[in-house]
């Protein structure tokens, strides 16, 4: 038993069905894709995360309490070390101001960032959504021919050949502008 593994009990080893296959084969792609997208990164990306992650962390803060605590106590004057920002401390502000300018620019460029590659996801799950849409519509015309040519009486239900029709997605985009301005006003 590894490290890595001392808190997980020892499970028996069960079949896998085939569609773990696919799955793990889906799992292994996106993260391979993942990982090359982020060895694409440019220096300034991964000085941007960096930075942006290091800010986002508890050390961050627990480093600025240090400092400004630090900073607060030398000029008082109490320390024995003769103050060099007397309060209403002007170079800290104008220190922690820089800071935050950076850190939100930082912060914008790592957003940026994420933003662009959520928008690549969702572009693939619109994608694979359509993909998907237009198979299930091709295998309901299937079996709605095969019906017919067995002779099997077809349904009048109209939701089922709404759903054999193809589905344009400027059709969907416009239905949901139109219910979305109804229920509005």
């Amino acid at each position: 038993m590894t490290h890595e593994h001392a808190n997980i009990p020892n499970e028996p080893e069960v079949p896998r069905p085939l569609l773990s296959h696919v799955i793990e084969r889906n799992i292994r792609t996106i993260t391979r894709l993942r990982l090359q997208t982020a060895h694409e990164r440019t220096v300034q990306d991964r000085l941007a995360d960096t930075i942006t992650s290091f800010s986002g962390s508890m050390i961050f803060v627990y480093l600025h309490i240090l400092w400004f605590g630090a900073w607060l106590l030398v000029n008082t004057g109490r320390v024995g070390i003769p103050p060099f920002d007397p309060f209403p401390y002007g170079l800290l502000t104008m220190i922690v101001s820089l800071e935050a300018i950076f850190l939100s620019t930082f912060v914008l460029i790592s957003q940026n960032r994420f933003s662009d590659e959520a928008d690549r996801r969702a572009e693939l799950d619109l994608q694979i959504g359509l993909l998907a849409e237009h198979e299930l519509t091709r295998v309901l015309q299937m079996l709605d021919a095969i019906q017919d040519k067995l002779g099997i009486e077809n349904d009048a239900d109209s939701e089922l050949a709404d759903l054999e029709m193809e589905t344009r997605p400027e059709d969907v985009l416009a239905e949901i502008d139109r219910v979305h301005r109804q229920v509005k006003s």
